[in-house]
Formats: structure tokens, C-alpha cells, sequence
């Protein structure tokens, strides 16, 4: 890094953690100043929290160093004046490298435990702001690619004041996402003490080890801040480990196929939509009033994109445990047509004039499946002038069950 005792900057320190990555791509890197060239670019595509957080390891370290210099030079002094009271921040926890996720062979990454864990909060407060997020909900989920989704955890949080002048920019940024009201909400809360120890205790770390979670790369910096912020004010301590979900599914892609995904391939199946309205996905406060945006459903539909990708190349049967029931009979068909929804939830489809031997082509999962039909081409229902109306995502199970019931009729 920077020489001995002298000032650190975000980015050198950046460059320190970047080290061991380069040095895996055969690149020659001794020290940090070998790094800058390789990481410049990098840096510019960084996210201002993910700036923000190396800018504040280098405030702390550089803090330190001046502390030290200042008792060193005034260890003579008989009486120091006491430093001023400081407002007590989170302790925010380096968050490590992907390099830490190894196994000796197939079946160790098959049973191994993996913890999806997500927070929401009331917006994002400026830098200034000692109170960066207010966390209102908190979702986690135990889960191995062998058993799929084994247990979840799930609360909605006491949040704190917002800070003054920022009350309505709390509740607008729920109000276009997760929905859940500052105040008028009379479903059970619980504080920070009460969230910190039931989700430690939930993630039951072997001794001596750090719970594992697992979180998409965009939320790690509000997730990352949000635990250290329950653990400054409750005053729990717990060494924690926070990796990006997108690592966890290059390191199986790579240990199986022996060469990296791109990350193109890796965001698609994370961003799906596939499952936003099935059953059991949400909790039950979001399932009743309709709302997509719950950190319990965040955390499962990681689990549905690990077990759709990876358990049939991995031999694993999948279960109810693994994706929702409707959507793992679904997969079963074996004509099925793709209808890709517009914004306004209504797709109108020309019929093919050809038979259902013309390939498809390898589906997306962020596209829906309609029920084939054998009367039809290519699986699609078509009406009398040729064309075929399909509703919108949120009526998936109408459909299917629509489908269904058409059955008895054609006979």
C-alpha cells in the first residue's frame, strides 16, 4: 500500500483488495503500486456506497494513525484533557473477498448451508445523514442446493425517527417500493436487539466460525450498514461474513464448467420475474395486500435461481423445497410456447401458420410459460381471427387453471 505511516487513500485501499484477484489472473502484482494500472478502471465503476465504504476504512485508518501519533508525542503530559464525546456510529465489517468459498468436491457444495439474507429500508439518507438507511424489514433463508430452502426468518422492524426534514422522502421511497407505512402500521415489530439475536441464533454458526450470508451485490452496502448499525446501538457483538449472491453462482458455474460465466448471464437469472407472484415466496403481510417487493421473497427467489440453474447439472431432484410447486410442474410440458409481456399486462400473438416442429430455441426464465394446447400451433390457444390475448403476469395461476378447466370442454 501507501509507505509505512504515511496517509491512505478509498482508492489505494481498493487496490489492496484487489490484490488476490490479480494475482489469481497470473498477473505480476508484488505491491500496490504494481495493482493501480489493472484497477482504474474498476474504480470508476464502483457505486458511490461502494466508494463510500473504502473512503471510510481509509478515515479510520488514517484517524488511527494520527491518535497514535498525538498519544506518542504527548505521553509526557500528567494530565490529557479527555476527548470530546463523539456520535456513536455503526460498526460497519470489512466485507470479504469471494476467494473464501472453496469445497473438496461436488457432494461438500451440494450439502453445504447458505444464508440469503436482505433488509429493507426507509430510502437512502445522504453521506451527511448519521442515519444512512432505517431499516423496516429484515428476510433471511437457510438453504443447501441438496434440501433447498430448509428454514426462513422473517421481521418487520422497529425503525428509528427519521432524521428532521427527511420524513417525507422516507415514506415516498416505500411508497414506490416495499409499501410499508413509517407509522399506522399495526403489524408486529420487533427492536434491534430482538432482530440481532433470533437472526445469529438463526444462522447457527459452527464455534469459533462467522455467519455466512449471502446478498445481491447492488444492497450489500445498505445490508453491510444496516448490521453494523443494530450492532452499535444494541451493543452485540457478531463478526459476520456478507458475500455477493452473484460470486456464490460464478464460483458454481466455474466449479463445474471449469471457466467463468459472463455476468451478463449471471444479473438474467437474478433479475426473472418468474416467480414475483408465486405462492409461499412472500410473507404474509405482502402476499395479502399484492406487493412484490418483500425481503423475505428477495431471499427466496435467490434459492429458486440457484436450484433452477444448478440442480439438474449437479443431479439434484427437484423438490417443493426448491422452487414453488406450480412452477416446478410447469417446467414438465414439453410444448410450451414463450410470451413475453408487454408493460400494459396484455400481448397479442399472430399465429404460425407453420406446425410445432419449428424449434424455440433455449427459453429465458425471465420469460413466462403458457399451457399448450394440442389443438393449436406451437402450444398457443388461438381464437377464431387468428390471434391470441394473454393476460398479465399476475394471473399466471388463473391461466394455468384456465387451462385446465378447457380440458373436459374439448373432449
Amino acid at each position: 500500500m501507501a509507505r509505512r505511516g504515511g496517509h491512505r487513500t478509498a482508492f489505494l485501499w481498493f487496490v489492496h483488495d484487489q490484490l488476490p484477484g490479480l494475482e489469481r489472473r497470473g498477473l505480476s502484482v508484488t505491491c500496490v503500486g504494481d495493482a493501480v494500472p489493472y484497477c482504474s478502471q474498476a474504480w470508476e465503476s464502483l457505486t458511490e456506497e461502494e466508494k463510500m465504504m473504502y473512503a471510510e476504512k481509509a478515515r479510520t485508518w488514517n484517524s488511527k494513525k494520527r491518535s497514535q501519533k498525538t498519544v506518542k508525542e504527548t505521553r509526557n503530559v500528567p494530565d490529557p484533557v479527555p476527548a470530546p464525546l463523539t456520535t456513536k456510529m455503526p460498526c460497519v465489517t470489512p466485507l470479504p473477498d469471494a476467494s473464501a468459498l472453496s469445497w473438496k468436491n461436488d457432494q461438500d457444495m451440494v450439502a453445504d448451508i447458505f444464508y440469503f439474507l436482505d433488509i429493507y429500508s426507509y430510502g437512502r439518507l445522504p453521506p451527511h445523514c448519521e442515519q444512512r438507511f432505517l431499516p423496516c424489514e429484515i428476510g433471511c433463508v437457510r438453504y443447501s442446493l441438496q434440501h433447498g430452502i430448509l428454514a426462513d426468518f422473517h421481521h418487520f422492524i422497529d425503525p428509528e425517527v427519521p432524521p428532521r426534514g427527511f420524513r417525507y422522502h422516507c415514506q415516498a421511497s416505500s411508497d414506490e417500493t416495499h409499501k410499508i407505512p413509517i407509522s399506522g402500521f399495526h403489524h408486529p415489530r420487533a427492536c434491534y436487539a430482538v432482530v440481532l439475536r433470533e437472526l445469529i441464533e438463526f444462522a447457527q454458526p459452527a464455534r469459533g466460525a462467522r455467519p455466512r450470508f449471502f446478498c445481491r451485490s447492488n444492497d450489500r452496502f445498505r445490508i453491510n450498514w444496516c448490521l453494523g448499525r443494530m450492532a452499535s446501538i444494541t451493543g452485540i457483538e457478531s463478526h459476520w461474513e456478507l458475500f455477493a449472491v452473484e460470486d456464490l453462482i460464478m464460483k458454481l458455474y466455474q466449479k463445474k464448467y471449469q471457466k467463468e460465466p459472463s455476468n451478463v448471464w449471471v444479473y438474467r437469472k437474478l433479475d426473472v420475474c418468474l416467480w414475483d407472484f408465486s405462492s409461499n415466496t412472500r410473507c404474509k403481510w405482502h402476499e395479502e395486500n399484492d406487493i412484490i417487493c418483500c425481503a423475505l421473497a428477495s431471499c427466496k427467489k435467490m434459492g429458486y435461481c440457484i436450484s433452477k440453474s444448478f440442480a439438474g447439472v449437479y443431479g439434484v431432484p427437484l423438490t417443493a423445497a426448491h422452487l414453488p410447486l406450480q412452477d416446478s410442474d410447469s417446467d414438465q410440458g414439453t410444448n410450451t410456447r414463450i410470451v413475453k409481456l408487454d408493460a400494459g399486462h396484455n400481448q397479442k400473438m399472430k399465429a404460425e401458420s407453420s406446425g410445432c416442429n419449428k424449434p424455440l430455441g433455449c427459453p429465458r426464465q425471465d420469460q413466462e410459460f403458457v399451457p399448450s394446447n394440442c389443438d393449436s400451433p406451437c402450444g398457443v390457444k388461438t381464437s377464431p381471427c387468428g390471434t391470441s390475448v394473454v393476460q398479465g403476469r399476475g394471473v399466471i395461476r388463473l391461466l394455468r387453471s384456465a387451462s385446465d378447466l378447457s380440458k373436459p370442454f374439448s373432449n
